[in-house]
């Protein structure tokens, strides 16, 4: 499974946790029967840890939102950023801009272009704040 393909499976898992009020393990066995979700241990720890995370999440991304509030983030843009802090802020593995495009890309395939660029604009803040030195 290419890394696209994992975050795009973390992805959808993410976006139905937003909906779907139950634990991370009925998600999880739910997908597992569902043909067109591709599971990998990588896409299970990434929404594991997204939705683990989840208010840690938007605690950071409230942070960026210019004349902008959580609840009126579409719920697909919101299940992007989450699932690109969780990969900026945790995962060793994935470069920055790597975790950036990756969310643009998904914007772009299951939104719009203003998500999409809405979401890039929100992402390089937040990663300019963490290379940004500490006054």
């Amino acid at each position: 499974m290419k890394r696209h393909q994992m975050r795009e499976s973390a992805f959808i898992l993410v976006f139905e946790k937003i909906f779907v009020d139950e634990p991370v393990e009925s998600i999880l066995e739910t997908a597992e029967e569902c043909e067109e979700v591709k599971l990998n241990a990588d896409a299970k720890a990434l929404f594991t840890g997204v939705a683990e995370k989840t208010e840690l999440l938007d605690e950071e991304i409230k942070k960026y939102l210019k004349n902008w509030t959580i609840e009126r983030i579409s719920k697909v843009s919101l299940a992007i950023l989450r699932l690109a802090v969780y990969e900026i802020l945790f995962s060793d593995e994935t470069p920055t801009s790597v975790a950036i495009d990756e969310a643009v890309e998904l914007a772009k395939e299951y939104s719009t272009g203003e998500d999409a660029s809405f979401i890039n604009g929100v992402l390089g803040s937040f990663a300019r704040s963490l290379e940004a030195p500490a006054q």
